[in-house]
């Protein structure tokens, strides 16, 4: 991680925390891949103010273990399949993660493909076009 990502924590107990959370994230990350685990991408950075903007950059980190194909996966339809295990908590009622009539799902335009260059995502701001969610579109900058 550069300085830009780098964590600012406030006390060395996070630090100390944060460090021996993320020492095995090597080993744990081939071990599952190997093993068959089912994985989705999540963190809960989005809690933290300022972090959020971080999500994309966090996502094409993982290129050192996944695929921006499987990456991209795990960050959307393993997600949806994830959240459907929730049963009667779950928030979205119907289906989620298709693209057709009736579906709940969010759209994005991506200016480049985030398969062959998963940074893409790590700027959404420059790079997402056009976002779609729930039908309404909050960003469209195509020309």
């Amino acid at each position: 991680m550069n300085d830009e990502d780098a964590f600012d924590f406030p006390d060395p107990d996070r630090h100390a925390k944060w460090v021996q959370t993320t020492d095995g994230t090597d080993r744990v990350y081939k071990a599952a891949k190997k093993l068959g685990v089912k994985m989705a991408f999540g963190t809960d950075i989005v809690w933290t103010p300022g972090l959020d903007v971080k999500q994309g950059k966090f996502l094409a980190k993982l290129e050192r273990w996944f695929t921006p194909y499987e990456n991209l996966k795990m960050a959307t339809y393993d997600n949806s399949q994830l959240i459907k295990l929730c049963g009667p908590r779950d928030p979205y009622p119907g289906e989620i993660s298709a693209v057709k009539e009736g579906a709940l799902a969010d759209l994005l335009l991506v200016d480049g493909n985030p398969l062959e260059n998963l940074d893409l995502v790590a700027d959404p701001d420059k790079n997402f076009v056009m976002i779609m969610k729930d039908g309404v579109i909050y960003k469209n900058t195509v020309k």
